[in-house]
C-alpha cells in the first residue's frame, strides 16, 4: 500500500510537472514557428527557430543603421559596441573570457580556421572519426592535397568494439589511431548523425599528453550541453548559434584555448584582426586576430535575446535535463515500433535521435520511399518537420528543450500508422 506520505508527494510531483508544463507553454508561445497550427518541429539540428523578440530586433536594428547613416561614425561606433556585448554575451555562457572568441558566420567556417591554422608539413597527420560531417572531411582533404598530410581515421560508428558507446572505450580509441606525426585530431562533441557525445575533457587531455591539437566541431552540443570550455580544455571549439540557441541564420564563433593561441596563424586575413600600426601589419592579441573584415552586426542583438530568453527558462543544465528526458522518452517510443531500428542502441545523451525504416516490416509503400521521400511526406501531410540524413541512410529528430511530449506523441503515432 502506497503511504499518504508517498501519495502526496507523487501528487506534489505531479502537480509541479503540470505546472512546469504550463510555464514552457507560455514560454513557446513567444516563438512564431511553433504557433503554426499542426505543424511539429523537430528540425533543432538543422535550424533552431526565432523568437518574436529576436526576429523584431534585426529588422529594427536595419533601421536604426539607416538612420545613423550608412558607415557614418556613429554607425560604426554603434556597430563595435554591438560586437563587444555579445563577445561577452557569448563568453559567458561558455565561462571564459571574451578575448578567446572569435565571432563568425557558421561553425564551418570556425573548423576550418583551426584546421588551416596550423603549420602543417608533407607527412603530418591529422585523425577524424567516421562520424564527422563531410564538410569537415572535405576541408581536410584540401589540405592533403596542399600540404600533404596523412588522414586517419578512428571508428565510432563503424567500430566492432561492442563498447564503443563507453567513454573510457572512446578515448583508448582514439589514442590508439594517434600517430608519432599526429598533429592534430577534429571531432565532433556531439556526432551530428548518431547524437552520441563524445568524453571531450578526458580526449583533450590524452591528445595534449602526446602534444595533440584538438579541434571541435561543436555544431549539434552549443545550446544542449552545460559547457565551460576552460575546463574542458579542447584548444578549438568551433560552433554556429542558428541551431540549439535559436538565432539568426549567419552567427557563429569559435573559441581558442589561450595557450595555443601564438602558435597558430590565420589563414584568411583582413583588417578586422589587424592593429592600425603601419607599415608592418600587426595582428591583434585576442579572438580577432582570426576575423576578417565586415559582419552583419544588426543579427547580434537576436543573438544575444534568443540566449536571454532561453535563460528565462531555467539555466543550461536545466534544459539539457529535460533534452535528455524528452530524448529517451522518443527514443524509447519509437523502439516500440516493429518497422523502426534507431542507429543507436543505447538511450540518447542528446536531442539527436537517428532512426531508420524497417523496410521488411513496413507497408510496401513507405517501404518504397527513400527516408528524403519519407521526411517530404511528414512535412507536406503533416507538417512534422524532421530531417534526412545520407550517412547513415536515416532519418533525424532533434528534441529541443521547448519540444513537449505532444509534439512526440504526435510524431510516433505518425510512424505507428506508416506501418
Amino acid at each position: 500500500m502506497i503511504s499518504s506520505a508517498a501519495l502526496s508527494n507523487s501528487l506534489d510531483s505531479d502537480t509541479l510537472e503540470r505546472d512546469r508544463e504550463l510555464i514552457l507553454l507560455k514560454h513557446r508561445s513567444h516563438f512564431p514557428a511553433l504557433g503554426v497550427i499542426n505543424r511539429t518541429y523537430f528540425n533543432y539540428g538543422g535550424q533552431g527557430v526565432l523568437c518574436g523578440s529576436a526576429l523584431k530586433s534585426i529588422t529594427r536594428n536595419f533601421q536604426h543603421i539607416e538612420e545613423l547613416g550608412c558607415f557614418s561614425n556613429a554607425a560604426g561606433d554603434w556597430m563595435m559596441a554591438e560586437y563587444d556585448v555579445t563577445k561577452t554575451a557569448i563568453a559567458q555562457e561558455f565561462q571564459v573570457s571574451p578575448n578567446t572568441i572569435t565571432l563568425t558566420e557558421n561553425t564551418t567556417i570556425g573548423c576550418n580556421i583551426a584546421l588551416w591554422s596550423v603549420d602543417w608539413q608533407q607527412g603530418d597527420r591529422l585523425l577524424l572519426s567516421d562520424c564527422e560531417h563531410h564538410g569537415i572531411i572535405a576541408s581536410a582533404v584540401q589540405i592533403q592535397k596542399r600540404f600533404g598530410i596523412e588522414i586517419d581515421y578512428f571508428p565510432l560508428f563503424n567500430s566492432r568494439n561492442t563498447n564503443s558507446d563507453d567513454p573510457e572505450t572512446v578515448v583508448d580509441l582514439l589514442v590508439q589511431h594517434l600517430q608519432p606525426k599526429t598533429r592534430m585530431v577534429m571531432i565532433s562533441h556531439i556526432c551530428w548523425n548518431t547524437g552520441q557525445v563524445l568524453p571531450l575533457q578526458a580526449i583533450a587531455k590524452a591528445c595534449h599528453d602526446l602534444n595533440v591539437l584538438v579541434a571541435v566541431d561543436a555544431a549539434q552540443s552549443v545550446g544542449v550541453l552545460p559547457l565551460n570550455l576552460a575546463e574542458i580544455a579542447a584548444d578549438f571549439y568551433a560552433f554556429t548559434t542558428h541551431k540549439w540557441w535559436c538565432a539568426p541564420l549567419g552567427l557563429g564563433a569559435l573559441y581558442i584555448r589561450p595557450e595555443i593561441f601564438d602558435a597558430v596563424e590565420p589563414v584568411f586575413v583582413g583588417w578586422r584582426g589587424l592593429t592600425a600600426k603601419t607599415p608592418i601589419p600587426q595582428w591583434k592579441q585576442d579572438g580577432a586576430k582570426f576575423e576578417v573584415a565586415s559582419s552583419t552586426y544588426t543579427l547580434y542583438e537576436a543573438l544575444r535575446i534568443a540566449i536571454a530568453h532561453a535563460n528565462s527558462w531555467g539555466n543550461q543544465q536545466q534544459r539539457y535535463e529535460r533534452i535528455y528526458k524528452l530524448s529517451r522518452i522518443l527514443w524509447q517510443k519509437l523502439n516500440a515500433l516493429p518497422h523502426i531500428n534507431c542507429v543507436r542502441q543505447l538511450p540518447p545523451e542528446s536531442g539527436l535521435i537517428s532512426f531508420q525504416i524497417n523496410r521488411e516490416l513496413a507497408k510496401r509503400a513507405i517501404a518504397q520511399k527513400t527516408h528524403g521521400l519519407i521526411a517530404r511526406q511528414l512535412e507536406s501531410e503533416y507538417q512534422i518537420l524532421i530531417r534526412a540524413l545520407p550517412e547513415p541512410d536515416c532519418l533525424r529528430a532533434s528534441v529541443h528543450y521547448l519540444t513537449t511530449i505532444t509534439d512526440i506523441d504526435r510524431l510516433v503515432e505518425v510512424f505507428a500508422n506508416l506501418a
